[in-house]
């Protein structure tokens, strides 16, 4: 007796007797099994996914590198002047030139020195940029971060 088993994973039959096993002759599996090809992508699909791809990485990378970032300037210490004072903490007044009076020309030969409004004589304004630490700040520490929601 002779029997006869049929897989779809082998590409022939297996025939099983008594007492030993034999295989039969190689045949094509049945075309009702459909058959994968690989995906025909032309050049402008490639350089569109590449692109995308890409993007995501950049997306993902410029924030994560900026963290980082902030990370290590936080743990140095900053020692470096403040440009605009010279790390003095405090800045000349534009109106009097430092010298704490406005000198106001009113016609003729006459002139009113009065108290400068804008330092209230002092010559001098607290520093905008450093805040009068005389210290630079970071360029990240300028930012002022706002929940608005």
């Amino acid at each position: 007796m002779s029997l006869a088993l049929h897989s779809p994973f082998l590409s022939s039959n297996l025939n099983l007797s008594s007492p030993s096993l034999k295989l039969t002759t190689l045949r094509r599996p049945p075309t009702s099994y459909p058959c994968i090809k690989a995906l025909e992508l032309d050049q402008n699909t490639v350089i569109a996914i590449s692109v995308g791809v890409a993007s995501v990485a950049v997306g993902i990378g410029i924030p994560v590198f900026y963290e980082s970032q902030i990370d290590n300037a936080s743990k140095r210490e900053n020692t470096q002047p403040c440009f605009p004072c010279n790390g003095t903490g405090a800045q000349k007044c534009r109106f009097c030139v430092g010298s704490g009076n406005v000198t106001v020309e009113l016609g003729g030969d006459e002139k009113e020195v009065s108290l400068c409004i804008n330092c209230d004589g002092a010559g001098s304004l607290t520093c905008t940029t450093c805040q009068g630490s005389g210290i630079q700040p970071r360029y990240l520490d300028r930012r002022e971060f706002k929940d608005d929601d």
